[in-house]
């Protein structure tokens, strides 16, 4: 593959801030080992864009310092097609006023964020606008796939098993508590999981087993969210991951995956997935990676395959692009239910695709592919038609739209 500038994006306004930094420095390590240009672009947690060496050091996020040495504030060209990174604030030099060269020029961006401002269709939308090749999925699915209740109800009128489920809002919840509390234990029943909509990393997500545990749940999901789901619970629910890549028909999925938790939970916490087992140093060390798994999932053949093409159908579905993690849930009866996709998984699920033989540098090198595989894609499109609308209309001219 040609080399090419990679702008790993990272951070934002996210309660999965320090879960991006980690997935983003794995991601840059493999970009640069397939021997591409790594330019990191970090968006703090107040909305600022910074590029430097230092991104790349674990130990610089730990007390970021905007004003430390190898961190430059930059804002991004949108102009369609310029792709240029700005120092900021800009100053013009020369007689003429002229502005210095950009600090560095993008050719992809690959997008490394989790949750709200970066996975839910936000950043994927500004490069649609500044016509910038992206490796991840586009606005329609980052948006879908990062709202838990438009995701499942989308789903399930398509055809897939999701678990019952009710949503409302936190107003709905301030105007009337006991009738959704009510609601909750006549249409759903106990065990309930209460999940925020938009949401990932288990941030938010608790279990209740009767009214005292529901409302507990309930104060603590509507702090995170407006739109807050209620599921059906399982007990000793078997979770199977599976991840696809790839773009429009061209589509490969991984090995199985089962998540292992270390108690009698029957979820995965968030310190189950990101800080159990992490005592090694060094990036790799860190994030999904360092959470127990069985793999390949130690289910039969076919059950493994039905997951694998339900990946694979999902995946083109929700029109994904790049890698794409989906989560299964089997319940005591072998039961298998759609949880979610992850359209930027932890660690972008490298460790799955490492078992079907794709190492971390080749996948960078598949999610490059796909960015610009979409992108020329777009690029087929027609975008001008002669209406001549704008001939007939003369100034001041009330009723064009007649």
């Amino acid at each position: 593959m040609e080399k090419m500038n990679i702008a790993v994006c990272f951070g934002s306004r996210s309660v999965e801030h320090d879960v991006s930094v980690i997935s983003a420095l794995q991601l840059m390590e493999a970009a640069e080992a397939a021997g591409h240009t790594v330019i990191p672009v970090y968006i703090s947690r107040e909305g600022l864009w910074y590029t430097g060496n230092a991104l790349r050091q674990v130990e610089t996020f730990r007390e970021f310092n905007p004003m430390g040495k190898e961190v430059q504030r930059v804002i991004l060209d949108i102009s369609s097609g310029s792709g240029d990174l700005w120092a900021w604030p800009l100053q013009k030099t020369g007689l003429f006023g002229r502005l210095p060269d950009p600090v560095a020029h993008i050719d992809c961006a690959i997008p490394v964020f989790h949750g709200m401002n970066g996975e839910d269709g936000t950043i994927q939308g500004l490069f649609e606008m500044a016509g910038i090749p992206y490796a991840s999925s586009g606005v329609l699915g980052s948006s879908v796939g990062m709202d838990k209740i438009a995701m499942k109800q989308l789903l399930r009128g398509a055809g897939f098993p999701v678990l019952d489920f009710i949503w409302f809002t936190r107003d709905q919840l301030e105007k009337d508590r006991l009738k959704i509390v009510e609601r909750a234990e006549q249409e759903i029943r106990y065990p309930m999981f209460i999940k925020p909509a938009s949401l990932g990393s288990s941030i938010g997500v608790s279990k209740a087993d009767n009214r005292e545990e529901l409302e507990k749940a309930l104060a603590l999901a509507t702090s995170y969210d407006r739109r807050i789901l209620i599921e059906v619970g399982i007990d000793h629910p078997v979770e199977i991951n599976c991840a696809a890549v790839g773009y429009g028909e061209n589509v490969q999925s991984s090995v199985c995956e089962m998540p292992v938790s270390a108690g009698d939970d029957s979820f995965l916490t968030f310190w189950e997935k990101y800080l159990r087992n992490n005592g090694a140093k060094g990036p790799q060390s860190h994030g999904m990676k360092s959470l127990s798994r069985v793999l390949p999932a130690p289910i039969d053949a076919g059950l493994t395959h039905r997951i694998q093409q339900m990946t694979v159908d999902i995946f083109k579905l929700l029109d994904f692009r790049g890698t794409v993690r989906v989560d299964y849930i089997l319940d005591h009866n072998d039961i298998l239910y759609v949880e979610e996709p992850n359209t930027i998984p932890g660690s972008m699920a490298f460790y799955l695709w490492k078992a079907a033989g794709i190492n971390f540098p080749e996948l960078v090198d598949r999610l490059i592919e796909s960015a610009m595989q979409a992108f020329a894609d777009k690029n087929r499109s027609v975008y001008a038609y002669d209406s001549t609308i704008l001939q007939k209309v003369t100034a001041g001219a009330k009723g064009s739209k007649g």
